[in-house]
């Protein structure tokens, strides 16, 4: 099997270095009897996804450059939080690669186990995106309850110029070019009028 090596230290990490990760995942690759197919090393925060090496990691799974991603821990991998690190686990497995941790044994998509992990998985990240829908809306409750309006601005039709340019034949693109306005809302504001 092609295994790849994800490692990555925090440049806030004074005097870390990604050289005893990746001693030990090429070690541990080995006993599994792995092929190192690739190895991917950050030296940044993992606050978000947009590390070069592992965004160039991603796109060689989704060409199947390896079949397992082994990296040294979760928190390497990812910080970006819950829901967005299962994402990229569930990610991987859409592609067809396996992962592993090497200090967490319980992560691991390899084992004879691998079906029920990636469904614990998914359920800790259905009930992270509850959990964010019933903050989002427990906090435009609270908007509303201190009288903030939501939602996009009320358009202010003016009826009566829109009724005197259709009546001299003013086509319904014009109208709203000459209002600002979209055409429909332009229309509306006439239909409310009376025709």
């Amino acid at each position: 099997m092609n295994c790849a090596i994800y490692a990555r230290v925090s440049t806030r990490d004074k005097g870390q270095d990604f050289t005893n990760q990746l001693i030990a995942l090429r070690e541990f690759g080995a006993k599994q009897e792995w092929t190192i197919a690739a190895e991917y090393i950050d030296q940044q925060s993992a606050k978000n996804g947009d590390r070069a090496a592992f965004q160039a990691m991603f796109a060689d799974a989704s060409q199947r450059k390896f079949d397992v991603l082994l990296f040294w821990s979760l928190d390497r991998l990812s910080r970006e939080g819950v829901l967005e690190t299962l994402q990229h686990l569930q990610r991987l497995t859409s592609y067809g690669v396996a992962w592993r941790s090497f200090t967490e044994q319980y992560l691991d998509s390899t084992g004879i186990f691998r079906e029920a992990v990636i469904g614990i998985l998914a359920a800790v990240a259905k009930q992270e995106r509850v959990r964010l829908a019933e903050r989002t809306r427990a906090g435009l409750e609270r908007v509303r309850r201190c009288g903030v309006k939501l939602g996009r601005p009320t358009a202010n039709a003016d009826a009566r110029l829109i009724r005197s340019l259709r009546e001299a034949g003013t086509s319904w693109s014009e109208v709203a070019r000459r209002t600002g306005l979209a055409r429909a809302t332009c229309q509306k504001a006439f239909r409310e009028i009376g025709e």
